[in-house]
């Protein structure tokens, strides 16, 4: 899929048509399309974890797990009949807790793992990060929003990992101020590549994703209608669901950065540029999928 010697291959639908994703088989169950577990969601944002499972499922995952705190969890479980919710224990501030607590005997279940949308306190969802990490080796790991800063402090990572900061964020990892990765997000996503040794999808209106041993993907597309919040929640559950499939992080993650902007795309021709919402882009996905499909 990727050109030699450090070249950046072009995310396109010739691309994608020759990078196919892994199929169920006709007869297949929901157990083969995948099992992906999402753990997002606060007392303030309970939104974001709606999202990033509405996405995942909409991207082909068989079984999809929600982990978020006990005050919202009730509320989630009733607005999301096809997920699986569990309760987890809350900060005072409505944080998920840095308990692993049931996660430690359901994490190593899933073959694909979210961490992070509408995740507050940042120092507790590090925490919870840190010790979730090691019982995920085996899984296609997704880290999104203030989850990401469990890589701050220099951690790199010994399993499959992608992390999706935009270029604030990547600022506040890495300590490089915002201006320089603008001018060459490509640079600072290799470099954050090899520094943390993880894929690194480094968001904005050209997207571009790095991979630790040199390689790079670039995407050209959607729209400033994509900028609005639930955005990334919704990109994430869209790789997350497509790793669960089967498909490797890099492959999930050049497909599911592709679908959205294309989702984008549709919805700006059919509701105008702006004024459409992050929880209209999942519905957009599979006929997406569909569309892009090699036979």
């Amino acid at each position: 899929m990727t050109e030699p010697d450090g070249e950046i291959q072009l995310i396109d639908d010739d691309s994608l048509r020759a990078w196919p994703l892994p199929m169920p088989a006709m007869e297949g169950d929901k157990e083969e399309r995948g099992r992906a577990l999402i753990v997002a969601g606060s007392r303030e944002m309970p939104g974001a974890a709606l999202l990033a499972v509405n996405a995942a499922l909409r991207a082909g995952a068989g079984k999809v797990t929600l982990a978020t705190g006990e005050s919202i969890a009730l509320h989630l479980a009733i607005a999301l009949p096809e997920a699986r919710v569990v309760a987890l224990p809350e900060t005072d501030d409505g944080a998920i807790a840095p308990e692993l607590g049931p996660l430690r005997e359901l994490a190593p279940r899933y073959a694909a793992v979210l961490i992070g949308p509408g995740m507050q306190n940042e120092e507790a969802t590090c925490a919870l990060a840190a010790a979730l990490l090691p019982l995920v080796r085996e899984a296609s790991v997704v880290i999104d929003a203030s989850a990401m800063a469990v890589l701050a402090n220099g951690r790199r990572i010994d399993s499959p990992v992608l992390i999706t900061p935009h270029a604030g964020e990547m600022a506040h990892l890495s300590g490089d101020d915002k201006e320089s990765i603008q001018r060459d997000p490509l640079d600072a996503a290799r470099r954050a590549a090899r520094r943390w040794n993880v894929l690194v999808a480094m968001k904005g209106a050209t997207t571009f994703v790095a991979h630790p041993d040199g390689r790079a993907w670039r995407h050209d597309g959607g729209n400033v209608g994509l900028a609005v919040s639930g955005s990334g929640d919704t990109l994430a559950g869209i790789i997350v669901g497509l790793a669960a499939r089967g498909a490797p992080l890099e492959q999930a993650c050049a497909w599911g950065v592709a679908l959205h902007a294309r989702a984008g795309e549709r919805l700006s021709i059919a509701d105008g540029l702006l004024g459409y919402l992050a929880r209209d882009i999942p519905a957009q996905v599979p006929g997406l999928m569909r569309s892009l499909r090699s036979n």
